[in-house]
C-alpha cells in the first residue's frame, strides 16, 4: 500500500475515495471498505483512503479526545490488510482547519485527488466550522462529474458499531464483545523493551511490549496471545496499567506479557498482543510476596482459560 503525506497540486489519474478517521478499522469500517474495493474495481480506480493525523478532536481539544483505539502504523496496516491501494494521511493542523468546505470539494477532492467515486458516512462533516455535508457533496455531484454515496450505520445485535462503542466496551472489560465488534481481538502492537525486571525477580518474566498509547483505552490482567513477527502465536498473561503495587501514583501504563513455556529473548522485535478475556482490575498488594502469590493464580486462571478455549 501506498502512504501519502499529502494531497499534489493536480491528480494524475483519477481514483476512488473513502474519507475517515478508521479508529479501530471496526467492522462498520470494514464494510466501507469493502464497498470501496468494489466500487473502485468495477471503475477501473486505485481504492484510496484518506485520513488524518492527529484526528480533528485531538487538535481542537486535545484534553477531551477520546484515547485512541489503534495507534497510526496499525490503522495503515489493518487498511493494507483490508485491500486499500494507497492512503492519504493529511496533517490536521490550523491551516487545514481554516480550509473552506468547497475549497476542499474543488481543491483538494477534484484538481488534487481526480476523485471519480467518493464514499463517507451518513454523519460526515468537513470544512472550516464544519459547514461541508453529505448533502453539499451530492449537490456538487452532477456539477462536478463525480458520484457520491453515503454509508449509512451498520449495527451488530441491535446496537450501534463504531469507535465509540468498542472504546466504552474495552473501558467496560468486556473484550469478547469489542472483539466481535471489531471483527477480531482488539490488539496492541508494539516492540519489546526491557523493563525493570521485577517480572524476573518475581519468578515471573515478562516481556515488556512498548506502547505508542499514552491512555490505552483498558486496564487490568488478560489472557492473551502474543503474535511474533514469523506468525507464531504464543499463549500468556498480561498485565496493562500502571502497577500501584511497585509504582507511585501517575505512573505511566505498561503492557508486560509473562509468556508461558517460552525462554526465548525477544528484545527489539515488533510483537502484537490479542486480548482475549479480562480477569480482574489492577490492585495494590502490601508487598511483594502477596503480589506474586496474586500473579501465580493469574496464569493458573489463564492457563485453565486456554485448556477450556481448546477443548
Amino acid at each position: 500500500m501506498q502512504i501519502l503525506r499529502s494531497v499534489p497540486d493536480a491528480a494524475s489519474s483519477p481514483v476512488a475515495l473513502t474519507i475517515g478517521n478508521f479508529d479501530g478499522v471496526h467492522l462498520g469500517h470494514q464494510a466501507m471498505l469493502a464497498k470501496l474495493r468494489a466500487a473502485a474495481s468495477a471503475r477501473g480506480l486505485p481504492a484510496c483512503v484518506m485520513t488524518f493525523e492527529p484526528h480533528p478532536r485531538e487538535f481542537f481539544a486535545p484534553d477531551q479526545a477520546p484515547v485512541r483505539l489503534t495507534t497510526l502504523r496499525e490503522k495503515l496496516e489493518m487498511l493494507r490488510q483490508h485491500g486499500v491501494e494507497r492512503t492519504y494521511v493529511l496533517r490536521f493542523n490550523f491551516a487545514l482547519a481554516q480550509v473552506t468546505a468547497q475549497d476542499f470539494i474543488e481543491r483538494i477532492l477534484l484538481r488534487g485527488l481526480g476523485v471519480r467515486w467518493l464514499q463517507v458516512g451518513d454523519d460526515f462533516r468537513f470544512g472550516a466550522r464544519r459547514a461541508g455535508d453529505l448533502a453539499m457533496l451530492r449537490a456538487q455531484a452532477a456539477l462536478h462529474g463525480y458520484e457520491v454515496e453515503g454509508m449509512a450505520t451498520v449495527e451488530h445485535n441491535g446496537g450501534r458499531v463504531s469507535s465509540t462503542a468498542v472504546r466504552d466496551t474495552l473501558a467496560a472489560g468486556d473484550v469478547t464483545r469489542a472483539g466481535r465488534l471489531l471483527g477480531r481481538p482488539y490488539s496492541i502492537s508494539g516492540r519489546v523493551v526491557r523493563g525493570d525486571q521485577l517480572g524476573r525477580e518475581l519468578g515471573f518474566p515478562t516481556a515488556n511490549v512498548q506502547m505508542k498509547h499514552n491512555r490505552p483505552p483498558l486496564t487490568g490482567i488478560f489472557a492473551v496471545e502474543l503474535m511474533r513477527g514469523d506468525g507464531k502465536r504464543l499463549q500468556g498473561v498480561a498485565s496493562l496499567g500502571v502497577r500501584p503495587t511497585v509504582k507511585a501514583r501517575g505512573a505511566a501504563p505498561v503492557l508486560e506479557v509473562y509468556i508461558f513455556d517460552f525462554k526465548e529473548e525477544i528484545y527489539g522485535e515488533l510483537v502484537r498482543v490479542d486480548f482475549l478475556h479480562k480477569f480482574r482490575d489492577e490492585a495494590k498488594y502490601v508487598d511483594l510476596e502477596t503480589l506474586k502469590q496474586q500473579i501465580a493464580r493469574d496464569v493458573a486462571d489463564t492457563r485453565a482459560f486456554f485448556s477450556r478455549r481448546a477443548a
